[in-house]
């Protein structure tokens, strides 16, 4: 039985969006995930905590999240946030699939840069205030447009906008979201499927390199140039991303847990872990838990 609300959107069948723009006191719907694709602009929410996968941050006063995966549950929670007058956009929509395979809307050639941006964004796609500041007027008078027609390819305009703007980061792990791991480079995809098979073994830098076929220190220059991180610190990340969804998804304890994740030493394990999500593994569980209802 699962402990996340599953949303039942209002999108019909043939509707094409659906916009909700409210002002509001405080965040107290729970956690949850729905079917429909979601961009949602939070404005004056400074201190609000965004909760996506395994992702946890406090938000500043402009906050907007593009999520098109079904599964991938995100809530944002009063936390820290003082506002009596928060303002929130809600944009549901069912159309253009994330499988870049798939002969759907978007993958049409013109739709090139918002299909890679959607397949980003099922593990949650966090967009910098600059980028926000370029969508922010068409967002701040979509719900006003009466004509659908209007409302949809202004809409567009938006996912567009933002396809093309640089800065937005991913939120949830690959494997907290359950993503296929991809990647342009040949060797470096050997190397993530090997990580994604071994994680729970010790990998070693020289296994590693010799997959890639490249010498040690040759393969992590090649590695960081082409990931951003470090070999130690992606491993790691994959880990967190299994342990968080042990945590959620299971009742092992956090010894069984951090052993299952490729941790023999359970200290080290705790002081990692805290390191990337900001909290022990129990209170993680326990916070996770505290904010969600079972149906």
């Amino acid at each position: 039985m699962s402990e996340v609300l599953h949303e039942i959107t209002p999108l019909m069948d043939k509707d094409a969006l659906y916009i909700a723009d409210r002002h509001k006191k405080e965040f107290a719907y729970p956690i949850h995930n729905h079917e429909a694709y979601e961009l949602n602009f939070v404005e004056h929410g400074a201190g609000v905590r965004r909760i996506v996968g395994d992702s946890s941050e406090v938000i500043g006063d402009y906050d907007l999240v593009l999520i098109t995966s079904p599964e991938l549950e995100h809530v944002w929670e009063q936390n820290g946030c003082k506002c009596e007058n928060v303002r929130e956009i809600t944009i549901q929509f069912c159309f253009g699939m994330v499988n870049e395979d798939s002969d759907d809307f978007f993958s049409k050639n013109p739709f090139s840069s918002i299909r890679h941006m959607m397949h980003e964004a099922r593990k949650g796609l966090a967009f910098p205030l600059n980028a926000i500041m370029k969508v922010y007027d068409k967002l701040d008078r979509l719900s006003q447009i009466q004509d659908r027609f209007t409302a949809l390819i202004e809409f567009l305009q938006i996912l567009n906008i933002l396809s093309l703007s640089e800065g937005a980061y991913t939120l949830a792990t690959t494997s907290y979201a359950k993503v296929k791991v991809e990647d342009d480079s040949r060797r470096i995809l050997k190397v993530k499927n090997y990580i994604s098979e071994h994680y729970m073994e010790e990998i070693k830098l020289s296994t590693i390199a010799n997959i890639a076929n490249m010498s040690d220190s040759a393969f992590s220059r090649f590695f960081k140039l082409h990931t951003g991180k470090t070999l130690s610190d992606y491993i790691i990340d994959i880990r967190m991303g299994y342990a968080t969804r042990k945590l959620i998804d299971t009742n092992e304890s956090v010894s069984e847990i951090s052993f299952a994740c490729g941790y023999n030493n359970l200290s080290n394990f705790n002081r990692l872990f805290k390191r990337k999500k900001g909290c022990s593994p129990t209170k993680f569980r326990e916070e996770y838990k505290k904010n969600k209802i079972i149906i």
